[in-house]
């Protein structure tokens, strides 16, 4: 494939007929070669680099990508790849854990809305407020936590939450946020070989929860979970990426490829200098040859 053409063959803007069992998690794209696509991914960091200076520079814009997986998907791997070359001070990513007591005391959206990017920044979203439509329908225990008034709690709720959720995301498209939203398609199998890995591995022994393998008994739920919001919240404005995460070194440039074609339709260049400033410069440069 050529580059940007990685995560389009993933990318997902009407999901009325998706099916995750047509998406397969071990895909790469037909790239073979494990080294050509380091090859490909540095110059897509060098390039990301390049599109986030402009972005910072032109301060109009900014970027929102959503990270949603199962666990050992590599959500964190691969924001650290991606974002490797890119400037700290014009990317911010949040990170979305269970609920704290003051988050519980508002509606689903404010904890996630508080961390939005200003403009000229990247944010990045490891988790976010479709954890409300996923671990929370899986569990629907949670929502007498989130203290929801008894007759707004009905058999509506999820396709409710799927409205605000695009109205949401419509209305930050409006006012110069980019989103692209990334599903990481880990298979069962691999999951249970990284989980291994994980308990195997006395430096990766911290990354293991018991509670991981419980959920992996909930998968066919959290898989019919991930088909039907994405299905209900893909747009054109806020479309979805289904890229496979069997094999992490696809992923990265995958992820990093969706990431350089969205910012790319931004069309964002440097700030163009008026002939005021232009004269400005002028003086500046004369001052700065007349130094002894």
């Amino acid at each position: 494939m050529k580059p940007r053409e990685f995560a389009n063959a993933f990318r997902v803007t009407d999901g009325t007929h998706i099916r995750l069992k047509d998406f397969d998690p071990a895909s790469t794209g037909g790239l073979k070669s494990k080294e050509r696509a380091q090859e490909a991914l540095e110059r897509g960091i060098a390039r990301l680099s390049d599109l986030q200076g402009k972005l910072y520079a032109q301060d109009r814009w900014a970027v929102l990508m959503i990270l949603q997986a199962m666990d050992a998907a590599g959500k964190d791997s691969t924001i650290k790849h991606v974002m490797s070359g890119v400037n700290p001070e014009g990317c911010q990513v949040t990170s979305f854990k269970t609920p704290s007591a003051e988050e519980l005391q508002h509606d689903f959206l404010w904890r996630t809305t508080r961390a939005l990017p200003e403009r000229g920044k990247i944010g990045i979203f490891n988790r976010s407020y479709y954890e409300e439509v996923l671990i929370v329908r899986v569990h629907p225990e949670i929502l007498a936590l989130e203290k929801m008034p008894e007759e707004l709690v009905s058999g509506k709720i999820w396709q409710e939450r799927y409205a605000d959720i695009n109205a949401l995301e419509s209305y930050l498209s409006r006012n110069g946020i980019a989103i692209l939203k990334v599903f990481l398609n880990v298979s069962k199998k691999e999951q249970k070989k990284r989980f291994l890995d994980r308990l195997d591995d006395p430096a990766k022994n911290w990354k293991f929860s018991a509670s991981d393998v419980l959920e992996r008994k909930r998968w066919e739920d959290y898989m019919r979970a991930y088909e039907d919001l994405i299905r209900n919240t893909s747009t054109k404005c806020a479309p979805w990426y289904v890229v496979p995460a069997d094999h992490k070194w696809f992923t990265r440039l995958a992820v990093a490829d969706a990431l350089i074609d969205r910012m790319e339709k931004l069309e964002l260049s440097y700030p163009e200098v008026d002939s005021e400033k232009r004269k400005d410069l002028k003086k500046a440069r004369l001052v700065l040859r007349r130094e002894s």
